[in-house]
């Protein structure tokens, strides 16, 4: 899951580890703890099958001027090398490559993996999905809620006592809710791929 979050950030452009890192934290809430002992360990990984590639870019570091004394004059030349060190590590970045791309899709339209984690990250890049596959993965996830509904424990079941009827109750509002959702998504997606298709195709979709 970490792979598919790290190349669909950087399907939008290079970054910096540290960037990634906080962007991951803000837009995915499955993610919020994730840290750089997890995320160079990833880009390392990806960059060794080539799905990334690291560039470096940013400003040169300026130059004191001479001081007139040999102390301050090896104290500069300390400076400029701590500088320039810091200074090549924050120009690495990260871009993502043409196999990572191809590898991105992939992971994407991965259905073997449809739990609600990997879901809410699917869903939050599938605009780089294809129409049909991202209508597919809105209709497998409803199809699970509406199975996940039938297993839920019924409030009206007498062996419930008030507090548990509540967290019963709680729990199927929560995946009706979930499933309502689901199905303003579909139709969107539904009226938006119709609205794209050739006139000849929505006849015969209406048709049908």
């Amino acid at each position: 899951m970490l792979d598919l979050a790290l190349l669909g950030l950087l399907e939008e452009g290079p970054e910096h580890g540290y960037e990634l890192r906080k962007r991951l934290r803000t837009q995915f809430g499955l993610l919020a703890n994730v840290s750089f002992g997890s995320i160079y360990p990833a880009l390392s990984r990806l960059e060794t099958n080539g799905s990334v590639e690291t560039v470096e870019g940013g400003s040169p570091v300026a130059l004191a001027p001479p001081t007139g004394s040999l102390s301050g004059e090896w104290a500069a030349m300390r400076a400029r090398r701590r500088a320039g060190t810091r200074g090549r590590r924050s120009r690495k970045v990260y871009r993502i490559t043409t196999a990572g791309r191809e590898f991105f899709l992939t992971l994407l339209s991965d259905s073997t993996a449809d739990d609600a984690r990997s879901f809410s990250l699917r869903l939050a890049f599938a605009r780089h999905m294809p129409p049909e596959a991202r209508l597919a993965l809105l209709e497998r996830r409803r199809a699970q809620l509406v199975q996940h509904l039938t297993e839920v424990v019924t409030a009206d079941d007498p062996e419930l006592d008030i507090y548990a009827r509540s967290v019963a109750e709680h729990t199927a509002e929560g995946v009706e809710q979930d499933i309502a959702w689901l199905d303003r998504l579909i139709k969107a997606e539904r009226a938006a791929t119709d609205a794209s298709a050739p006139p000849n195709r929505r006849k015969t979709r209406r048709s049908a």
